[in-house]
């Protein structure tokens, strides 16, 4: 029964009903809590930029404070500017990383906070441990390996933020509600896991600066051991979402170095 005949009792006549084409009211609802949603959208957003930023700070000082355990005397930093150079350039790198990854809500997830903290503490393990090892050698690390540092560094810091920059440009235009398309472009043409080779690479430049060796080897197998632990439970995720896509992008791109691994 799309229309029902009804009377009009001032006419007299019969007219229809307006039945459906009843003007309903859930719009003029939604249009009054839409306010109410902005804001509490944005104080999220704010505390998310708030955790993220105490965060960092925070382990910029830890990195400062593990240096300087590692070295037992303050005065050294100030006779090695290559050192300097590396913690300037990974400051630099850490709020350029902060302004450019996309948000995850630490805010609104203290178990997504804390399990981000620690995974960094083998990160401030390796920034006490280099200077710390260097402390048992002869002499001074040689300048030219401290340099060959700095630029494996730069190499990595380039890797990780073009590699967040080419994720948000790529996905560009997706739908709100929808998965986010796989990208394969840029740096994802040559390896799956751009971000995550750009930050090995920042790490292990550190045990550059000091030649400590022992460092560099402690930084390669855990490092490795770590990466292969996150590709396979963020591939698992991928397979899950994107399903043939995404293992067919498996098999033509390496995971992390191109051609090795």
């Amino acid at each position: 029964m799309a229309h029902e005949e009804t009377l009009d009792p001032t006419a007299g006549a019969p007219r229809r009903s307006t039945g459906s084409l009843k003007a309903g009211t859930g719009s003029l609802d939604a249009a009054l809590a839409a306010p109410a949603n902005s804001d509490r959208i944005a104080v999220v957003a704010r505390r998310d930029l708030s955790t993220r930023i105490a965060e960092t700070i925070i382990f910029l000082l830890a990195i400062v404070g593990a240096v300087a355990i590692g070295l037992g005397m303050s005065e050294y930093l100030g006779l090695h500017r290559y050192v300097y150079a590396y913690l300037i350039a990974y400051a630099a790198f850490r709020i350029a990383d902060l302004l450019v990854r996309e948000g995850s809500m630490l805010g609104t997830d203290p178990a997504h906070f804390a399990r981000r903290v620690m995974n960094e503490l083998p990160v401030l393990a390796a920034f006490a441990a280099a200077p710390l090892e260097r402390s048992y050698y002869a002499g001074d690390a040689p300048h030219w390996l401290a340099g060959l540092g700095i630029l494996i560094e730069l190499i990595g810091l380039w890797l990780v933020l073009g590699a967040r920059v080419q994720l948000g440009f790529y996905s560009t235009g997706e739908a709100a509600d929808g998965p986010r398309p796989l990208v394969s472009n840029g740096f994802y043409r040559f390896t799956r896991h751009p971000i995550y080779l750009g930050e090995f690479l920042v790490m292990l430049a550190w045990p550059f600066e000091y030649a400590a060796p022992i460092t560099m080897v402690a930084v390669v197998v855990v490092g490795v051991w770590a990466l292969s632990r996150r590709i396979k439970e963020e591939e698992a995720e991928m397979l899950a979402i994107h399903g043939d896509e995404y293992a067919a992008y498996m098999r033509k791109t390496d995971a992390v170095m191109p051609n090795l691994w």
